[in-house]
Parts: structure tokens; sequence; C-alpha cells
């Protein structure tokens, strides 16, 4: 399973935000803010650093900048609002992507996940964490030289052998029937895209102290590290459990 904090944006909406309130914000200082977050904000996606992270040699005034916007926006979550995270994810069971999706409203359902009806899953396919815990029927009768026959009769009506059982005769290509034997175990792939405030109870509910599955709170662990440094320190898991979300 791996899962990709892909890029963050908003920062120089939300550092506005902070000035706007008290009428601090002209558009000389708006162009000031956006101008400093571009100039100390990566703009090319290596695979690893997040577009729009915040860059090692940042400077100390958007350092107090964003610092004093994120301690605020504790107390008024709206500033918050303006910061978007964009993950995407690859091979985590679909058993914990279920348990992820308890959140979807959080997500604004701004969620697209792989298909079990338009896509098609091998026998004996699963998510990493799964690899060497448990082994299906389908791979353990082959791993005993058990053979399985092509078709089967069963009350009366004929079944062509699929991946994990068999299907009706003449719907072995129907993917609604295909997924049907499906097991939560298949991986999934997932990209997702989340305010920084909805994050903030993600990371409540599913880090590795929340109840999850094993393999999602290794993800939202992981996604916090990537978040943590794509801001330099900034945005830390004491602040996520802060914010009152």
């Amino acid at each position: 399973m791996k899962i990709y904090l892909n890029r963050i944006d908003g920062i120089d909406d939300a550092i506005c935000t902070m000035f706007l309130s008290k009428r601090h914000l002209t558009r000389k200082k708006e162009m000031e803010i956006r101008n400093e977050v571009r100039k100390h904000s990566v703009s090319f996606y290596d695979g690893k650093t997040p577009l729009g992270a915040i860059g090692p040699y940042y400077s100390e005034k958007l350092a107090a900048w964003l610092h004093k916007t994120l301690e605020i926006g504790v107390e008024h979550m709206t500033l918050l609002r303006f910061i978007d995270l964009s993950c995407s994810v690859y091979g985590l069971h679909r058993g914990g992507q279920d348990d992820f999706d308890a959140h979807a409203m959080r997500l604004n359902n701004r969620i697209v996940r792989a298909s079990t009806r338009l896509g098609e899953f091998k026998s004996g396919e699963m998510s990493e964490w799964y690899q060497g815990r448990i082994v299906p029927t389908d791979v353990a009768l082959a791993v005993l030289g058990i053979t399985m026959p092509d078709e089967l009769t069963y009350e009366g009506k004929t079944y062509v052998r699929a991946v994990n059982g068999y299907i009706l005769k003449g719907e072995e290509h129907n993917h609604d029937a295909m997924r049907g034997l499906y097991m939560l175990s298949i991986p999934s792939d997932f990209i997702f895209r989340i305010q920084l405030v909805e994050y903030s109870h993600v990371y409540k509910m599913r880090n590795k102290y929340g109840t999850a599955a094993p393999e999602l709170k290794l993800a939202i662990e992981n996604v916090t590290d990537q978040l943590e440094a794509a801001t330099q320190g900034l945005v830390t898991r004491e602040l996520l459990l802060e914010i009152p979300n």
C-alpha cells in the first residue's frame, strides 16, 4: 500500500483571510502574501515533495504568517478550510477503503475509486498488508493440488469456475456477478481531496490510536508524516488534535 500527498493548495488564501477579518488586508498586502507563498513553495512535482509544499529555505516572514494563521485557525476553523490536501492511494485493501469511505462527507464527496464493477481481479490478488497473513481458498486448493471442475451443477443450474467460486453459466463475464466473489482483501486505489480542517477529524478517528483497519492506520500516519514535512513542521499531529472538529 502506498499513499502520496500530491499537493497542498490555498496556503496564501488562508493567510489572507487572517488579515481580512480586522480589515488589515489591502490589495498590496494580498499581493505580498501571494508572492511570498509562491516564492517559497514547491512548483515542480517530483513524486515525493508535494506541489505547494513550503520549501526548506522559507522566509521568517512566511513562517510567522503561517504560524499565526494556524494558531488562530484552531479556534476560527474557517481560515483552515481554505487549505486543501490532495492525495492518491494505491493498494489499500477494500475493507480499509470502506473504513475511509465512512468520512466521504468530510471530503465533500471528492473521492474517486477504482471500480470493482469495471475492473477485474485475479485469483489470490490482495493488498500488501494481507500477504503472508491469509491464504485464499483458490490458492490453498492449488497448493494442495486439488483441481476444481470448470463447471458444476447446483440446484438444477450450471455454474462456471471464476475467481473465488462459481458464476451462473451465461453470466461468467458479467462484472456485477464477478464482483460478488471478490474478497475485502483485494487491493483498492483511489484519489481524494480534503480540507485541512476535515483532515484533522479523519486523523483523530483513523490514526494509530484510533479504530480502523491496521493498513488504513498506516496510511493515515504515513500521509500525516508527509504533511508535517511539507509544511516544515508547522502542521503537526498536535495541531490536528487541537482543531475542534
